[in-house]
């Protein structure tokens, strides 16, 4: 088997009493399987495991997010708190932008995603910028919400954040002392790290990478401590067998009580509808966010499940509680869906239903928009060399910009190039090339950020805003900064 590059997929799946079409995948099909698929989604080394050690640690995203909302459960549990309880009575501060849903907002608010805002609304501002939490928890307060109040879910990063924040005054420890007091420890995840800044300490770690524009490339980890109860665990994928192990026993591990049982059925109540849903071969009777978990049913069984993606990796956890499954896949490049296929495959394998070949028709359609984007980049490339002409000289764009929530932006000539900087991602740069009359192309020096439109404004020959995008991995929602020169 190839291996190219430090490139690890970990799979880990567990079940009592397997069945024979299962043990029949697993044990004669899986290898060609992944082989295969690997080829395709340019990953070219995979360790797979089957509840065997794998100490390789991953950043599992956020899938950080149950662990967040089982910790505020066990709080509960513990009689510390209440899931009902106003976010303020324990965050005096806590700040939205309407008054009145800063005041009742309850700590399920934040752990259900429904405050109302747009999915992965700022989080360009947050992942991996300067900003500390509080600065984050500011921001949010100041954002505008798309929808009304328990209206709309829209997932909001910033709101496990400000759940996390609820930990330490009510147990007294940080949310990293408490999640390995109580869980890492007593569940013997000893290659599992709550902080981004522990993970790059550890001794074995995957290396994070994307696939751009066809070519597979290593990126940096993500910084992203301000934001930790959303997305910062690193974890094995033998690790993470032991959290899953003790989630499918009522919160019991080696004949001890680690979790309380009521603390996980609470997260896996419905708290907000995510609408029809579907997948290929099951319809839904519900879609359904819990507290940290997406739910829904599958073949007549409830799934508890939960993907995770930050800066060069993408996981999934899923569990099948009627049938004692747990199904964990672990990948170290942000640009492939196997991780989901593979853990609807084994979902089928384990539950007697017949192999789809999930890989075949998502590799397919992926495929198909990367040829469409690589087409549409040639266009581009062969317009931008044509020279467009601008309504003002390049030299207009130049200056200082700022936008209300993000702060500073800057844009300056180096070699008659435009380049933009912002004030709290020092380390992500955009080259900005004129494409049509106002509108530039926008190549950003972090290949995860994308490749984005950037569309000028002008008044009396002065530029006045300048809108930029990054990539839907990021965040959707565009930034508009107005010329402060």
């Amino acid at each position: 088997m190839k291996k190219l590059l430090s490139l690890v997929l970990a799979v880990a799946f567990l079940q009592v009493n397997a069945q024979q079409r299962a043990v029949t995948f697993v044990g004669d099909s899986l290898d060609n399987y992944i082989i295969k698929a690997i080829e395709e989604w340019q990953i070219p080394g995979v360790a797979v495991a089957v509840v065997k050690d794998t100490n390789t640690v991953f950043m599992i995203g956020s899938n950080t997010k149950a662990f967040t909302a089982t910790a505020l459960a066990q709080l509960q549990a513990e009689g510390k708190l209440q899931l009902d309880d106003p976010v303020r009575k324990h965050l005096p501060g806590f700040k939205l932008r309407d008054p009145w849903m800063a005041e009742h907002a309850i700590i399920r608010d934040l752990l259900s995603h429904r405050l109302g805002f747009h999915t992965f609304q700022g989080d360009f501002m947050f992942f991996d910028s300067d900003m500390s939490s509080s600065m984050i928890l500011d921001k949010l307060g100041l954002m505008e919400p798309a929808f009304g109040f328990r209206t709309t879910w829209g997932y909001c990063n910033a709101a496990f954040l400000a759940a996390g924040e609820i930990i330490p005054k009510a147990s007294g420890k940080t949310w990293a002392e408490y999640l390995k007091e109580k869980f890492f420890v007593p569940l013997d995840m000893r290659n599992t790290f709550a902080l981004s800044k522990e993970i790059l300490a550890a001794k074995n770690i995957a290396a994070a990478h994307t696939v751009f524009l066809g070519e597979l490339k290593k990126v940096p980890y993500g910084n992203i401590d301000n934001m930790a109860p959303a997305g910062s665990i690193g974890s094995s994928v033998a690790d993470m067998t032991h959290w899953v192990k003790a989630l499918l026993a009522n919160g019991q591990y080696e004949g001890k009580e680690v979790i309380s049982p009521d603390a996980i059925a609470e997260t896996r109540l419905p708290h907000a509808s995510l609408g029809e849903g579907g997948a290929p071969f099951n319809r839904k009777q519900f879609n359904l966010y819990g507290l940290g978990w997406f739910t829904s049913s599958y073949d007549g069984r409830l799934l508890v499940e939960h993907t995770g993606g930050v800066n060069g990796f993408v996981t999934a956890v899923r569990l099948v509680p009627e049938e004692n499954l747990g199904i964990i896949v672990l990948t170290n490049t942000d640009s492939n869906n196997f991780y989901n296929d593979l853990t609807a495959e084994l979902t089928d394998a384990y539950l007697q239903l017949p192999f789809r070949n999930y890989t075949r028709a998502s590799f397919g359609e992926y495929d198909a928009e990367q040829a469409q984007i690589q087409q549409s980049l040639v266009k581009i490339k062969e317009e931008i060399a044509a020279k467009p002409a601008m309504g003002v000289p390049l030299r207009a764009f130049t200056g200082n910009y700022e936008h209300p929530l993000y702060g500073k932006m800057n844009i300056r000539l180096e070699k008659d190039t435009l380049m933009m900087r912002f004030e709290h991602h020092r380390n992500l740069v955009g080259e900005l090339l004129p494409w049509k009359a106002d509108k530039f192309i926008c190549f950003y020096n972090n290949s995860i950020y994308g490749i984005k439109e950037t569309l000028f404004t002008a008044e009396n020959g002065k530029v006045t805003t300048v809108t930029t995008r990054v990539s839907g991995f990021v965040e959707n929602t565009p930034y508009v900064f107005r010329k402060v020169d």
